[in-house]
């Protein structure tokens, strides 16, 4: 229990015990992405992202930092199954924004209640889903002022879609075969090193706030209410950016 207390005092929930309902697991996801950043500065620093569930607890939960989809979900993954959840990861492809289809490099959780399938994922630095979403074809799953529904492909599998200036998008597909920490491994290498990958270039950070997100791209800063960009800082130097890890991703470098 104590690696269960912990983690959930890093994500600011009551650390008594944990319940297996639906309203509990919604409340796990909503804490990681309001107190986890999405940070890719390790990478950017030259230090190798292990997937080791022990070396994922010990920077995200003992060092306070946070990490990329594979070492986030891979916490959440471990930390629900050490509760007791019935828990799987698969491999999804990111299709928001593509225009052929990716290759997959990006992790999800899947959580099983009462018979049915949850999807969960705190890894996405982009608007996304907050709350487990019901793995269910064709339902729309409102989430404040979002929306998402699942499609099944017979190539992609599921594919979540979220709803977007009143037309359906394709965000993320996956299929259903289960996924083991080490077949992340090749895809996470190929993020910090290939040169194409778009996580060895320059800072990206991200974390929800309760009725937005803030974000550093490279050198700027923004605060985003909804959809709507209400603050930037644009052009940041090293000492201005460290101040910014600091005092609003709880970064401290």
């Amino acid at each position: 229990m104590d690696r269960i207390n912990a983690f959930l005092r890093r994500i600011g929930l009551d650390e008594s015990a944990p319940e297996k309902s639906l309203e509990f697991l919604g409340k796990v996801q909503n804490a990681c992405v309001l107190t986890i950043p999405y940070e890719n500065l390790d990478i950017l620093s030259g230090i190798h992202i292990s997937l080791d569930k022990d070396d994922i607890y010990d920077k995200i939960v003992k060092n306070r930092r946070g990490g990329y989809c594979f070492e986030l979900n891979g916490l959440l993954h471990h930390m629900l199954e050490e509760m007791g959840f019935s828990v799987r990861s698969c491999f999804a492809r990111f299709l928001r924004g593509e225009s052929a289809i990716p290759f997959r490099r990006h992790r999800v959780v899947i959580a099983e209640l009462c018979g049915e399938e949850y999807l969960l994922d705190i890894g996405v630095g982009q608007i996304a889903p907050r709350f487990p979403l019901k793995l269910c074809e064709g339902l729309v799953q409102k989430q404040g002022e979002e929306a998402y529904r699942f499609e099944k492909d017979k190539d992609l599998g599921w594919i979540l879609c979220d709803l977007y200036k009143g037309e359906w998008r394709r965000y993320i597909s996956f299929t259903d075969e289960i996924q083991y920490d080490i077949d992340f491994v090749p895809a996470s290498f190929w993020c910090e090193k290939n040169p194409d990958s778009p996580f060895n270039k320059a800072p990206m950070l991200a974390i929800k706030t309760e009725n937005g997100r803030k974000t550093v791209d490279g050198r700027d800063f923004k605060i985003f209410e909804g959809e709507k960009l209400v603050s930037i800082s644009e052009g940041l130097n090293d000492t201005e950016l460290h101040r910014v890890y600091s005092e609003h991703f709880g970064i401290n470098i």
